[in-house]
């Protein structure tokens, strides 16, 4: 029906938006990360803290922390993007128009 067509075109348009959100979070929680790492901190110190390590060992549990949400914020931005691909490759224009729509408006944002 129409009114099917409408909302699965709006859920669609805002699965869109949801995804370019979770995108720019994603990028804002690295930015964030990298700032909470000293520049002096090796790769090496970061993975495998030492006995007396001069306080590294809060710096590694931001670091994790950061890993984490990095992480949660791919899973979900995967899920995201081939929920809406499958929803394209339904063929239906009006939803490859929401699926435009939707990014659109979520990238300006």
């Amino acid at each position: 029906s129409g009114a099917g067509l409408a909302l699965s075109v709006l859920v669609v348009a805002l699965l869109s938006l949801l995804y370019e959100v979770v995108k720019m979070g994603k990028a804002r929680v690295l930015r964030r990360a990298l700032l909470a790492v000293p520049p002096s901190l090796s790769r090496e110190e970061l993975l495998e803290p030492e006995e007396g390590d001069g306080g590294h060992g809060a710096t590694q549990g931001r670091w994790f922390q950061f890993h984490v949400a990095q992480t949660l914020l791919h899973v979900v931005q995967v899920v995201l993007g081939y929920a809406l691909m499958l929803a394209v490759m339904s063929y239906n224009a009006w939803v490859f128009l929401g699926v435009l729509v939707g990014s659109t408006v979520g990238y300006f944002v």
